[in-house]
């Protein structure tokens, strides 16, 4: 059944290709479309800027470059992006959208893990990461490693894009309902409201010793962002363990990994994303890469369990976390068609069935 609003499928993003409405400069990679977006590459070119910036109304992205570029990074065959350092990337796709299509972006999940700050912009852009109906021209990715520094190249992904015709979110009564059916996060008391389902966090821990998340360490060598297992896990991170305290403090300025107490699950009609940040919960940042494509968790996709790992960061002061506190909610949307491909169906998904699980680019020795 196809419906009047919602989220774009895998077989109407590549529509969009086909009638000139998203345009790239060179063919798409054949892992490229996901069930309910788009992973965006990295051009030939980064550009090493001053300062984040906002184009405004009466400015192209171009006209702030001019200002406040200095110096342009050849990305044909890789270079390393330093931490604090700003860098605005031309990407390879761009857009022609319909005057009823609309767009946002998020970090894919492995940018998140890596505390790699992007976002998406536009030309006369007033927001990040929301691109309105009917635009038409090039799209610019920011990038600001925050953690660790990485080695990016022509074509790398870091960030998606998802499509939207209509208002797709549901409603807290609507969600509530799909929650009693499907069963959308393991709880038997679901908290929604302000049309998102609550997450908890997990601080009890997994295994002998309650291993309940890890803290980026910093001064380490530079991880290439396209390569898997290459990089050992205990260069670059902290184990944390729960000590039977069931609790954990955040430092200012340090960089979690953590996971939630209750497992996701977003059936094939639907896309979830989790905001990013709310204030009422307490200072800090959960979850950088929000999106969840449909058949996450799904068990007939081999997502049974499927819990939610959070990136997080806390804000200005310590911040004491406690086992089961809510972090975060996910928003439900619904999707325009059932996707011709879920989440871990033979896509390449490398975070189905997660509990607590680092990037892929780790491995344990």
């Amino acid at each position: 059944m196809k419906r009047n609003a919602g989220i774009l499928a895998d077989q109407a993003i590549g529509e969009l290709f086909d009638s000139g409405r998203l345009i790239s400069r060179m063919a798409l990679d054949h892992d490229q479309i996901q069930p309910a977006s788009l992973d965006l590459r990295l051009g030939a070119r980064a550009l090493r800027v001053r300062a984040s910036f906002m184009p405004g109304r009466n400015h192209t992205v171009a006209d702030k470059l001019d200002r406040l570029t200095l110096h342009e990074i050849d990305l044909s065959h890789g270079a390393v992006l330093e931490t604090g350092c700003v860098y605005i990337v031309p990407l390879m796709e761009s857009l022609d959208l319909p005057d009823d299509l609309s767009a946002s972006t998020n970090p894919k999940s492995s940018t998140g893990r890596l505390d790699i700050f992007t976002r998406v912009m536009t030309d006369h852009a007033q927001e990040f990461d929301k691109i309105p109906a009917g635009y038409k021209g090039q799209l610019y990715l920011e990038i600001s490693p925050r953690t660790f520094p990485i080695i990016v190249r022509q074509g790398s992904r870091l960030s998606q894009i998802r499509f939207r015709i209509g208002e797709a979110m549901l409603s807290d009564s609507e969600l509530l309902d799909l929650h009693h059916k499907e069963t959308l996060v393991a709880s038997d008391t679901p908290n929604v409201s302000h049309g998102g389902i609550a997450l908890s966090i997990d601080l009890k821990g997994s295994g002998p010793d309650g291993l309940i998340g890890y803290r980026g360490k910093h001064h380490t060598a530079v991880i290439d962002v396209d390569k898997k297992a290459a990089h050992d896990l205990l260069d670059f991170w902290e184990p944390l363990y729960s000590r039977g305290r069931n609790e954990l403090i955040l430092d200012p300025d340090e960089f979690y990994i953590l996971v939630s107490r209750e497992a996701v699950h977003v059936p094939p009609l639907y896309a979830a994303e989790m905001t990013p940040y709310d204030p009422l919960v307490g200072e800090f940042r959960v979850h950088y890469a929000g999106f969840f494509d449909p058949g996450f968790g799904h068990a007939a996709a081999g997502g049974s369990g499927s819990r939610a790992v959070l990136e997080v960061r806390s804000h200005e002061v310590p911040y004491i976390l406690e086992d089961g506190q809510i972090v975060g909610r996910l928003v439900y949307e619904h999707m325009l068609t059932r996707p011709q491909g879920l989440y871990g169906t033979g896509l390449g998904s490398n975070y189905q069935a997660q509990g607590l699980k680092l990037s892929k680019h780790f491995r344990l020795t």
